[in-house]
């Protein structure tokens, strides 16, 4: 049987151009960032680790994680130092309450077009390498998140400093890649325009 792969869900940003936070933006009857957590549970990820930041006492108060399937929240309190310090933090949670992960699905949760069939697609593809490999979403000619990072990229990841994230990685990959084509993955949520994606 497979070792399970762990998710993170970045959400610690402010939302600072969006004017509100992100994070609980509803769609389809949920937050954003309820959403995300349950697309990535219902793949198969355990735990998902949300790592959270600026509003973090707000959306713990909004989110019931309690109610989301192996969700822990985590508080990152230098979210304000870049994109990088998250992934750092919920890699160190991973130690503790996931050390036998065999990798990571990092996602965020402002790209509405998102499913689970696609993330489910995405941990069947890293199960189903015969080498350790980061399997990337393919969006509008780049690649990024969601993206499985083995465990042998951890330390990789680790290196990232700032707002350097994860698709630093995916341009210059430590292993194989595999890309999966996720249609609409361009769709993000940064500006109040963007607000008329989620309907």
């Amino acid at each position: 049987m497979p070792m399970p792969v762990a998710a993170i869900v970045l959400a610690a940003g402010a939302s600072r151009r969006l004017g509100q936070p992100k994070q609980l933006l509803m769609l389809g009857g949920e937050t954003l960032l309820a959403r995300a957590i349950r697309l990535a549970a219902e793949a198969g990820a355990t735990p998902v680790i949300a790592v959270l930041g600026a509003h973090h006492d707000r959306i713990l108060a909004a989110v019931s994680f309690n109610k989301l399937r192996n969700a822990i929240p985590i508080v990152n309190s230098a979210w304000e130092q870049g994109i990088a310090t998250s992934i750092h933090a919920a890699l160190n949670s991973l130690e503790h309450c996931a050390p036998q992960a065999s990798g990571a699905l990092i996602l965020g949760c402002d790209q509405p077009r998102l499913t689970g069939e696609h993330l489910r697609a995405m941990l069947d593809s890293f199960a189903a390498q015969s080498a350790h490999s980061i399997v990337a979403s393919a969006y509008a000619g780049i690649l990024g998140i969601p993206a499985v990072f083995p465990r042998a990229a951890f330390s990789n990841l680790l290196t990232l400093r700032g707002d350097k994230g994860a698709r630093s990685l995916l341009m210059q990959p430590p292993c194989p890649l595999v890309a999966l084509p996720l249609p609409g993955g361009e769709v993000d949520i940064d500006l109040p325009a963007d607000l008329d994606q989620l309907t």
